[in-house]
């Protein structure tokens, strides 16, 4: 599929155009809208889960339709070779990000092999991916806190061969490629002299030893593709554009290594009478210009329901009432902000002669 046209944008589309391009559908296509369509919804998920991520980005742009392929087989991962300690530490900064993770038994011993030492094997463990999504909420979700219930495409590890790539019972043999090294040297001729290159084992990714036959079921990645579901729980009190973190929810790893988080971005929908400012809430009440005048007591409607508000004799429009504790929870507190009511007065357009009358007896009296 192509995550560019599910989006609608050009493939030199920015950040910010291809995540507008995300809000707009998946607000058109959320499941819970009349013209909802959860198909179209989790492609979108999908397409914005490659195209917001950079490096996802740039590989999706190198592989084009064998993406998925190339991250199962960890083709994305790790490191390519380095000639000397500056590489090294160049490579490892590099792949800092890719959360690559190396069991040495001895850290002593792989330094050794630069200059000819000893041969211990090194086994690459590839952490999994961090996936984002971004989720949408009502405003009392947010205010009151919710569970919801999430479908997500992610790598999981395998469950015929638990994550072992291997097809179960199958004969392990010594790796035909490192002859049981678990890693395999390179020599290059430069102007400089011969420096010889130490990777991991691509076959048998430092094991020493691998299957002689692959997983019938993963077909030999030791993961696969698959639709989860997750449970999210939304606190109280959450605001719009803060991010939940799920730890482990993300892509599995690679030969066992741990598994991503998921990061949930949350977008509040708008309340069609409340505002929210930090943790007060914000609305509005009208009253008649009589009893801004001589007061009254009114009903206000809150989030958790109606209650009566006094207004003083003499209310101005603009005055703000403070409610106490009726606002938005405190996310890490305990606790409420409170609901400040602005008070605008209706003026009528169109009075009756009887209505007139009166006030011009009032205008008589400087009122």
């Amino acid at each position: 599929m192509d995550y560019y046209e599910i989006l609608g944008v050009s493939k030199n589309a920015s950040q910010e155009e291809i995540k507008k391009a995300f809000r707009q559908k998946a607000h058109q296509y959320h499941p819970d809208k009349p013209s909802g369509d959860e198909k179209k919804f989790k492609e979108i998920n999908e397409a914005y889960q490659v195209l917001s991520n950079s490096q996802k980005k740039a590989q999706y742009d190198q592989y084009g339709s064998t993406f998925e392929q190339a991250q199962a087989h960890g083709g994305f991962h790790g490191f390519d070779g380095f000639r000397d300690f500056s590489d090294f530490s160049e490579a490892f900064r590099e792949n800092r990000g890719n959360r690559v993770e190396f069991d040495f038994e001895d850290l002593g011993d792989i330094f050794g092999d630069f200059f000819g030492g000893s041969k211990k094997r090194a086994t690459k463990k590839t952490q999994g991916d961090n996936i984002e999504i971004e989720m949408f909420i009502k405003f009392e979700e947010a205010i009151f806190g919710i569970k919801k219930q999430i479908e997500i495409n992610k790598f999981v590890v395998c469950s015929y061969c638990h994550g072992t790539a291997t097809e179960p019972g199958a004969k392990i043999v010594t790796c035909s490629t490192c002859h049981g090294a678990g890693q395999v040297q390179h020599i290059q001729s430069t102007i400089l002299g011969q420096f010889r290159t130490v990777v991991i084992c691509p076959d048998c990714q430092g094991e020493g030893k691998k299957s002689e036959k692959k997983c019938h079921e993963c077909n030999g990645h030791g993961r696969i593709k698959k639709t989860e579901k997750i449970e999210i729980e939304i606190p109280a009190g959450i605001d719009q554009g803060q991010t939940l973190k799920l730890s482990n929810q993300g892509d599995a790893g690679i030969k066992k290594g741990k598994a991503g988080d998921l990061y949930v971005t949350i977008n509040i929908q708008p309340h069609h009478k409340f505002k929210r400012k930090g943790n007060d809430i914000l609305n509005q009440e009208t009253i008649t210009f009589s009893q801004a005048v001589l007061g009254d007591k009114i009903e206000v409607e809150t989030l958790e329901g109606k209650v009566k508000l006094k207004i003083p004799a003499g209310t101005s429009s603009g005055k703000i009432f403070r409610l106490t504790n009726k606002g938005v929870p405190y996310l890490h507190y305990r606790g409420k902000g409170d609901q400040l009511v602005e008070i605008i007065i209706d003026v009528p357009e169109k009075l009756t002669k009887e209505q007139k009358k009166i006030l011009e007896e009032l205008k008589k009296y400087g009122c």
